[in-house]
């Protein structure tokens, strides 16, 4: 056997560092990632942008899961969290009427089983101008709440849902919320 040189050896302590690195991003990050909570603060009283020129002021104490959020230019998806209750908005080109967007987000809702749309639907306006359909559904232990908007190519979907009761206690705060959704189009590109 041959004596090891020393560039051998730099090349040895080298590449036990390397592997040594990778080992740390594959199995160090992931181990972060779980750390860091999902849910993070939101500034209250201030817009927040979800995607294709739409805001939203979220409730007060509302936090942001960020696993379910994504705004992007033209379309985009916020969840905020009161508790135990989900508040989305989801915003999405669209180019059809208000009646079709509401049957289309109906029957997505009824197609989970379990899931009925309950009550009557009620006409709704933002403080911003937009005129939508709002109406509830529930499920076995579950209520919600859903609205549908139209703006210029866009279509805009809230969704609410929790228990009976954090429900209850929430809705005032986020049908506040929903009144403050505008749609800014120079905000979306």
């Amino acid at each position: 056997m041959g004596r090891v040189t020393g560039s051998q050896r730099t090349n040895l302590l080298g590449a036990i560092a390397l592997v040594m690195a990778l080992g740390a991003l594959a199995f160090g990050l992931p181990a972060l990632n779980r750390m860091l909570p999902a849910e993070r603060a939101v500034p209250m009283n201030r817009p927040y942008e979800i995607g294709g020129g739409v805001t939203v002021v979220p409730p007060p104490g509302a936090r942001i899961d960020v696993t379910e959020t994504r705004p992007t230019e033209d379309s985009g998806t916020v969840l905020f969290r009161l508790g135990p209750v989900r508040y989305l908005v989801t915003v999405q080109p669209y180019d059809g009427t208000l009646q079709t967007a509401v049957l289309r987000l109906r029957q997505r809702i009824t197609g989970t089983a379990g899931y009925q749309v309950t009550g009557t639907e009620l006409t709704v306006a933002t403080a911003g101008g937009l005129a939508g359909v709002q109406g509830g559904y529930s499920a076995p232990g579950r209520g919600g709440r859903y609205a549908v908007f139209v703006a210029d190519g866009h279509t805009i979907e809230v969704t609410v849902s929790g228990a009976d009761l954090d429900l209850g206690r929430s809705l005032p705060a986020i049908d506040a919320s929903t009144r403050t959704l505008r749609y800014a189009p120079e905000r979306a590109g």
